[in-house]
């Protein structure tokens, strides 16, 4: 008996014995990544899109407080909450004209960046007024109205241009 307990070891561990590499393949680390950052850019997308603002896409109607009725004016979606405006409102010789591209930054905010051009016949007799660069729109009645914040002109008299949804 003593002399059969180390060949039965013996025998266990020969037969234990790894005699075959397992094979393991290679895992390509840029696939991982990639798939880990399509998942991530799904999620951030579905975030972004529940983070948006009142779309502000289609027709809308545009006052002046000097410009007698009201004219039109276009938002077309260019990409999240930004538009590009064109519009304006006419009556006789007066008008007022805006185009450029708005970005929605709240949902009390409209950053516009572009150009008003107005000619008003009480102001600095009917002189062309441009006024380029960026402006607020802004509104207190949760986004029925925006109106320019930045309202007083190149003459020097306060405006009331006001945007209507």
């Amino acid at each position: 008996m003593k002399n059969l307990l180390p060949i039965v070891i013996l025998l266990s561990v020969f037969y234990c014995k790894k005699t075959e590499e397992t094979y393991s393949p290679k895992v390509d680390s840029t696939k991982i990544i990639d798939s880990i950052n399509t998942a991530r850019t799904k999620i951030n997308d579905s975030i972004l899109s529940s983070r948006a603002f009142k779309d502000l896409s289609g027709t809308h109607t545009l006052t002046h407080d000097q410009v007698n009725g009201s004219g039109k004016i276009t938002f077309t979606k260019i990409g999240p909450d930004e538009y590009k405006i064109s519009g304006e409102n006419k009556s006789g010789s007066n008008f007022v004209k805006i185009e450029g591209t708005a970005r929605m930054t709240s949902p009390k905010n409209l950053k516009f960046d572009g150009s008003i051009t107005q000619s008003i016949s009480d102001y600095d007799n009917g002189k062309l007024d441009v006024r380029k660069g960026k402006r607020n729109f802004s509104t207190k009645d949760g986004g029925k109205t925006f109106k320019l914040y930045e309202s007083v002109n190149n003459a020097g008299f306060a405006d009331k241009i006001m945007i209507k949804l």
